[in-house]
């Protein structure tokens, strides 16, 4: 078992509590954890399914923890607990539906009674208020309703899922570690707590900002596939090779077409911002593309401002000279993962490998200030693991 060693990220000295969820819970506490934040998980005593869609975060999403502590948050000896380790905490993390952790005894009103100045992260799907509060939901039905998921795909083809990763990580995790961030920072002057509240829904709205603004001048059709960035310009899009495999295209702007026209030895279409020409313009890119292997493009075309990349995947990703060079993937604990981001210049973040379920119980909560008769009532009890 690979210990816990006390990171120095900028996050050094914050104490977080992460309450078991999935998805973009445990990805914020991650992000954090990276950064050099102490992050205790809570999870019930019974083991929690490792497969797709169970609670256990797993050896990527799980990493960096100084603990995973099992605890019976339904036994009022159990949330006392929870609650004194509260009074050590910065933040607490959950990913409940709206009023549970409430009624299990552990929200903002009872953290704060106990911990003024602990930032308390929430993360839900559909938010806390509104007529979809308490329904069941996953990321693709939250991208779905914030207008996400219509704009992504073929126009002849059903909206494409984009992974779970505009709902649960980027629109959920992300944001949550963002607020949190910003909340820790406000309290350096107000001395005081407060609530971070994110939502999927909303997140995955604001990552499409732009795209609202580009729609609100005009700049944006709602069909799919018939505007520059969404597969509709041929200059902005993926293509079949000779061996199966597929390569990415994005010269957006004049200057970089005009070197990929060079680079492919045909002439620059003087029509290329007109939909009108998309069509015949990507039919001869494509049976072009056609012509040759992947690794064949990659010789001609990389390495020069055409804006051109191979489309790689779990298994070829890691690989890539380029992104060998700069150390993206990292292998911890035997798993290939990415590495850390951003980068800090002084205060680096530090991917440390996910802790074994319940090994470290005794000696983390002895160092947040837990009694070891406590500890080991509790632990013969059944309520702690």
């Amino acid at each position: 078992m690979t210990s816990y060693t006390t990171a120095s990220g900028p996050l050094h000295g914050i104490k977080v509590i992460e309450v078991e969820g999935i998805g973009g819970s445990p990805f914020a506490a991650m992000l954090l954890a990276d950064m050099g934040a102490e992050v205790v998980r809570i999870e019930r005593p019974q083991r929690n399914s490792a497969e797709f869609g169970g609670t256990d975060p797993g050896p990527v999403l799980g990493r960096g923890r100084r603990s995973i502590i099992g605890l019976n948050l339904k036994s009022p000896d159990g949330l006392s607990l929870l609650l004194d380790l509260v009074r050590e905490a910065d933040v607490l993390i959950e990913a409940f539906r709206p009023g549970v952790a409430e009624r299990l005894g552990f929200g903002p009103d009872a953290v704060h009674d106990r911990n003024p100045r602990l930032i308390y992260g929430r993360l839900t799907g559909w938010g806390r208020t509104g007529p979809l509060a308490h329904t069941a939901g996953h990321d693709i039905n939250y991208t779905a309703l914030a207008g996400v998921l219509g704009a992504i795909g073929r126009k002849d083809s059903p909206p494409a899922p984009p992974l779970a990763l505009t709902g649960d990580m980027g629109g959920g995790g992300l944001v949550l570690a963002f607020g949190i961030l910003a909340a820790l920072f406000e309290r350096h002057s107000s001395g005081r707590g407060q609530v971070v509240d994110a939502a999927m829904v909303d997140g995955a709205a604001l990552l499409m900002s732009a795209f609202w603004g580009f729609h609100g001048r005009g700049l944006w059709n709602v069909e799919r596939e018939s505007n520059p960035v969404d597969g509709g310009a041929p200059y902005y899009d993926t293509y079949k090779c000779k061996d199966g495999r597929y390569i990415s295209i994005g010269a957006l702007e004049p200057q970089f077409y005009t070197v990929l026209c060079d680079q492919l030895g045909i002439d620059v279409a003087h029509d290329r911002e007109k939909p009108d020409a998309w069509p015949r313009q990507r039919e001869e890119l494509r049976v072009l593309f056609l012509s040759r292997t992947c690794e064949e493009w990659c010789r001609l075309l990389e390495g020069t401002d055409a804006c051109f990349a191979p489309v790689l995947n779990f298994e070829t990703a890691p690989s890539h000279p380029h992104l060998q060079a700069r150390d993206t993937f990292i292998k911890l604990g035997g798993i290939v993962q990415p590495a850390p981001a951003p980068r800090l210049s002084r205060t680096p973040a530090t991917a440390q490998p996910a802790p074994v379920r319940f090994a470290t119980t005794r000696t983390t909560l002895n160092e947040w200030g837990i009694e070891e008769t406590r500890i080991l009532a509790l632990l013969e009890a059944g309520i702690l693991q």
